[in-house]
């Protein structure tokens, strides 16, 4: 797995596709690995030369001392951008992911694009993540094991009955996330980036073709943090997805993949 440096942070990170197709690069969410991913990965790596890469404190990158912060994430994507000779590259991100393609988008010249699920401007209109989600993700019953401990976790990042109805694609994830999760000490770090990230007052300054998609029953951010994005970004396009949950872009992976390809496709 090759890594890249910023600021003494090994920053680990894939390559597929040919070199000579456009670039996609894909950010991931708080705690997770880039096989968060995969299903994007697999529908654009025909057409796309792919990026995929681990936040600080996550799967095969360095877990460096906290404070972490959302500039520093994208300081590592420009790292990884400038390993890999990436001149210009559609940026999408998922969750704390579209922070850190945000912040890039802002303070770097390299975004063709940009695809923000799930995502958050941070300031004074964004909505809260619900209490009760809140300790769902970051306290786990005494008596569970890792994976128990996982799948509690997870809960409120997928609609109701997901769980029961994919059981071996839950254990798929299970079994990348004990691989790759952030351990605790990053997870708080990565927590501390997002309550601190705010560029709400800024997003006048993105020129890029962008597109805003949510689900309407995100339990983890919640669907009104879209509304700023699409009030304050010029001709965004928006995509709301009915009754759809944090991890929409697992759980309709295709119907995420079609509109993505077609945004895409335009640019």
């Amino acid at each position: 797995m090759p890594t890249t440096d910023n600021g003494g942070v090994e920053i680990a990170y894939d390559v597929r596709g040919e070199r000579d197709a456009p670039t996609v690069v894909l950010c991931e969410g708080l705690g997770y690995g880039r096989w968060m991913w995969r299903w994007q990965a697999d529908a654009l790596a025909d057409d796309y030369r792919v990026i995929t890469w681990d936040n600080r404190g996550t799967g095969a990158s360095a877990v460096p001392d906290p404070p972490y912060s959302i500039a520093e994430m994208a300081g590592d994507l420009n790292a990884v951008l400038d390993a890999t000779d990436t001149d210009a590259a559609h940026v999408v991100g998922a969750s704390m992911g579209g922070m850190i393609a945000l912040s890039h988008a802002l303070d770097y010249d390299r975004a063709e694009s940009l695809a923000l699920l799930c995502t958050s401007p941070g300031g004074p209109e964004a909505v809260a993540t619900p209490e009760e989600t809140t300790a769902r993700m970051f306290g786990v019953p005494d008596d569970a094991d890792e994976r128990e401990a996982i799948r509690y976790k997870m809960a409120p990042a997928v609609t109701d009955g997901f769980m029961e109805a994919n059981p071996n694609l839950v254990e798929s994830i299970v079994d990348a996330r004990l691989a790759s999760d952030a351990p605790p000490r990053a997870r708080e770090a990565q927590a501390g980036a997002v309550a601190a990230f705010d560029v709400s007052d800024r997003l006048g300054e993105i020129d890029v073709p962008t597109l805003v998609m949510h689900g309407t029953a995100d339990q983890v951010l919640p669907v009104g943090n879209s509304e700023p994005l699409l009030a304050g970004i010029d001709g965004v396009e928006s995509a709301i997805i009915d009754g759809g949950s944090h991890l929409f872009f697992i759980e309709e992976s295709d119907r995420v993949n079609d509109r993505l390809t077609a945004f895409l496709a335009d640019e």
